[in-house]
């Protein structure tokens, strides 16, 4: 096997869903990725974030933790790819304008009537990334939808979208049905938040830094796990309900302590960020096979009684896979986990290498000092009581 750039944003999934009322039980993975990979940074960069490890560490499940406190969270730690098209999946556009447009559905008001219109063949004929059409589409989406996407309703005037012109609907205005986030943005959300962690570097904002370092390990080891690159991400549609948190948290939490290598050489620096998000999860989806298959003919075979286990838990009796079944299944895959986690580790700490560089390698000794304040304490308090007594917004798979 290759060796990926593993994901361990799936330790976390399981661990923190089982037991929700502690927020340190299923966070082991997302910890232990961020933890090690300020240790593939070169000199310019690792003393700063060794001084900062335990932040960054800690930090690493915050995203998760914000899945409870906004709606607009989840969909950012995964893409299902697999919905709009087949391997290697040519046809979906990189850029996120093109997406959310091709993949939209419009709702062209004339009066009392209505007519539902879908760009989807006419948008693969019609534009062509190297036409000025397609570029100024991109303008389009920026100056007049991109600021109001999260709105319950996205209305545009008639002239805005020109393009649709072309199909002779009376228009009063156009109503946007954005069905691109329902599916996940990870791929187009990447490339804005790195943009963020260059700009904390370019002002020596240590607290940004850190903050954005601690997400993007997230977002990176999210984007390493198969199960989130597809429609099928619990098993749910192949009766394989709870191979999310199996995959991505039981056998790390039995076997990366004691077998798996985290000595995977210096980070390196990636010059086109939106290709590599794109490459990571591309790579990741490739393994969804093996994924599924593997542990459908396991449970096929392996004797029924043996596959689950109670476990006491931090006061807690949970339901998990047992040790001699999750074994069987760690054995089958052959070392993917392990790899996957490896390559987390070493993405992790190219991306925020490369966000360093690209922000022209500032002396980090000059950051400004970082001062925690009473409104930052309160706000990770609401945060925490979020996670703690909240309803988590988006997908669940606890079981």
């Amino acid at each position: 096997m290759r060796k990926l750039i593993s994901g361990l944003a799936f330790c976390l999934a399981i661990f923190c869903l089982l037991a929700m009322s502690s927020p340190d039980w299923g966070f082991y993975g997302h910890r232990t990725i961020n933890r090690k990979a300020v240790f593939t940074l070169p000199q310019e960069m690792i003393s700063f974030y060794k001084y900062n490890i335990e932040f960054l560490t800690e930090h690493a499940v915050d995203p998760d933790k914000r899945r409870y406190a906004t709606k607009y969270e989840a969909e950012r730690h995964y893409i299902d790819v697999d919905h709009w098209g087949v391997y290697p999946f040519d046809s979906i556009p990189r850029d996120y304008p093109h997406a959310f447009l091709k993949y939209a559905d419009y709702y062209v008001v004339n009066g009392a009537d209505t007519t539902t219109v879908s760009l989807r063949e006419m948008y693969d004929e019609e534009f062509n990334p190297k036409t000025d059409k397609y570029k100024k589409i991109s303008k389009v989406f920026y100056d007049s939808i991109y600021q109001v996407r999260y709105d319950d309703e996205i209305v545009c005037d008639c002239q805005t979208l020109e393009f649709l012109e072309q199909l002779n609907i009376p228009c009063d205005k156009i109503v946007i049905d954005d069905n691109l986030r329902k599916y996940g943005i990870i791929t187009y959300f990447f490339p804005d938040y790195y943009s963020k962690l260059v700009r904390a570097f370019e002002n020596l904002e240590g607290k940004k830094i850190l903050q954005y370092s601690a997400d993007i390990g997230h977002y990176v080891g999210d984007a390493h796990v198969p199960l989130h690159t597809t429609e099928n991400y619990n098993g749910q549609l192949t009766d394989q309900v709870g191979i999310h948190g199996f995959w991505e948290s039981r056998l790390p939490e039995l076997f990366a302590d004691k077998d798996y290598d985290f000595l995977v050489g210096a980070a390196e620096y990636i010059p086109n960020i939106k290709n590599w998000i794109w490459d990571v999860v591309l790579a990741s989806h490739s393994y969804l096979p093996e994924v599924l298959a593997f542990e459908k003919e396991l449970s096929q075979n392996f004797p029924s009684d043996q596959q689950l286990c109670f476990e006491n838990r931090l006061e807690q009796t949970i339901q998990t896979q047992c040790e001699a079944y999750a074994g069987a299944y760690h054995t089958k895959l052959d070392g993917m986990v392990e790899l996957r986690m490896q390559d987390a580790v070493h993405g992790i700490g190219s991306v925020w290498m490369s966000a360093w560089i690209d922000a022209g390698q500032p002396d980090l000794t000059k950051v400004q000092d970082i001062k925690w304040s009473k409104q930052d304490e309160e706000e990770e308090k609401k945060l925490n009581a979020a996670f703690r007594g909240g309803e988590i917004n988006g997908r669940k798979h606890d079981n």
